[in-house]
């Protein structure tokens, strides 16, 4: 007991010393490498247009996607997805190593009942004849508990907390990557199957004109120039016909595969829709926006638990306290166990500090502080790519918008022209050269028209992603 008391005053003394004391040092978010705002012209561009709109973050998927089909599409994706069940798991996994880390903060307390007998030959024995000597014992312990005087513990906690954490952010992005890569192929699916109904479409026109022809050729009054001329459109059409039909079943795979699930039928898109089944957002400011990514957060978890991971290293360099305490009964028979006089104790303190360990205390810290520069600058570039991302998204998705809008003009005029021509050759004024004319640079019109609103809505699709929507 006269041992004990000083190792107690120790501690005490010790505990009160370092009472707030924090090893680890103290966060500092690192200032974010971008400009304060987007490109000004894409930035007026975009202020202009989506005036009054809410941000990425505030919208969630449902209601960015209006579509009913795709939203099914969408949560059918989120159910099967195997990328996503992984990043499940892997919560589940950071959430039990945290747990498990916190757990070491608390003693241990186990009990425990043991007993043995030997015998003692005569020789041994204090009454000159063979004896048998019996133990039994029943106690309650804590076996090598570290009182956490110097915030080691607190410091690996913190970090399994962080990693946790970032854990979780990443399973946001994977969800938010899945939502985009699952309407990314489903309107490559709607753009091809427009583009197969287009070429079908043109086909019964281009027949059309060809039995036309062979008709007026049989009769004497077209040549077999122009037959030969209907029938190359007629066999170019079969053509696109053909690379539709294998491009949807394509593009079906892909859906199927992204989904995880082969995608029943009754959802699967019919043409390209407009751009008024996507919900408009507003690009904000970049330190408003980019901050709130799901990447971007996860870096800034991993950069905290960096912090955290040199107080841990920090805390080496102080004495590690390990206690060992027992209470519990002993006798040497089973009917004197619970009596008076049979208890039992222990108490098993020890301290331990390293003396010379070649630097290896000092390196590791080093190896920490080197962790957590890295950390930071993972941090800034993932806010620097993001900031390129959207600054991308935001240009492209203005020239788009122009593109589409002097594409629909093209094809408006390209159309009137193909109406006047087959007017002029049904009346017998041109020859049917000008039809053919016509309808080719109509048909590629349209076909570019398709691939333009597939670009902007796919476009506007990355840019809901890259400002952090879709959780």
């Amino acid at each position: 007991m006269n041992i004990i008391k000083p190792f107690q005053c120790l501690c005490i003394g010790v505990l009160l010393s370092l009472s707030g004391c924090a090893l680890a040092p103290k966060y500092k978010q690192p200032t974010p490498p971008v400009p304060q705002a987007w490109h000004t012209a894409e930035a007026d561009t975009e202020s202009q247009r989506t005036a009054g709109a809410p941000s990425a973050a505030e919208v969630k998927w449902r209601e960015f996607f209006t579509d009913a089909r795709l939203q099914s599409v969408i949560e059918l994706a989120l159910a099967n997805n195997r990328d996503l069940r992984m990043a499940a798991l892997n919560i589940e996994k950071a959430q039990a190593l945290y747990k498990i880390q916190r757990a070491q903060q608390y003693p241990t307390v186990s009990a425990a009942a043991g007993g043995e007998a030997y015998r003692l030959p005569a020789k041994m024995s204090n009454s000159g004849k063979p004896d048998t000597v019996g133990q039994i014992t029943v106690g309650v312990g804590i076996s090598s508990w570290e009182p956490d005087l110097f915030g080691r513990i607190r410091s690996l906690k913190s970090a399994a907390l962080e990693q946790y954490l970032a854990t979780e952010q990443a399973r946001r992005g994977t969800q938010i990557a899945l939502v985009g890569a699952v309407a990314h192929s489903y309107l490559a699916l709607a753009a091809d199957r427009e583009n197969l109904h287009l070429a079908q479409e043109t086909l019964k026109t281009q027949q059309a004109y060809y039995e036309l022809i062979l008709r007026t050729r049989d009769a004497g009054m077209a040549s077999d120039l122009e037959l030969r001329q209907t029938q190359s459109q007629v066999e170019a059409a079969r053509v696109d016909i053909a690379r539709y039909t294998g491009q949807v079943a394509v593009d079906e795979n892909a859906l199927n595969l992204v989904v995880g699930a082969p995608v029943p039928a009754n959802l699967l898109p019919g043409e390209l829709g407009s751009e008024k089944t996507l919900k408009d957002i507003v690009a904000g400011l970049p330190s408003e926006v980019l901050l709130k990514r799901p990447d971007i957060l996860s870096a800034e978890h991993q950069l905290k638990a960096a912090y955290a991971n040199i107080g841990a290293a920090r805390a080496n360099f102080f004495p590690r306290i390990s206690l060992t305490a027992a209470l519990g009964l002993m006798s040497g028979d089973l009917t004197n166990l619970f009596k008076y006089g049979s208890r039992t104790w222990q108490f098993a303190p020890q301290a331990a500090l390293p003396i010379f360990d070649a630097g290896a205390r000092k390196s590791n810290v080093k190896v920490a502080e080197v962790d957590r520069d890295l950390a930071v600058a993972e941090y800034e570039k993932a806010i620097q790519s993001a900031f390129r991302e959207v600054s991308d998204s935001l240009s492209l998705r203005t020239r788009l918008m122009e593109q589409q809008e002097a594409q629909q003009n093209l094809v408006n005029t390209l159309a009137e022209t193909y109406r006047l021509s087959d007017a002029r050759y049904k009346a017998g004024i041109d020859s049917y050269l000008s039809v053919l004319v016509a309808q080719r640079s109509l048909y590629g019109a349209q076909q570019g028209l398709v691939s333009l609103r597939f670009a902007r809505m796919s476009n506007l699709v990355t840019l809901y992603k890259v400002l952090g929507g879709g959780a």
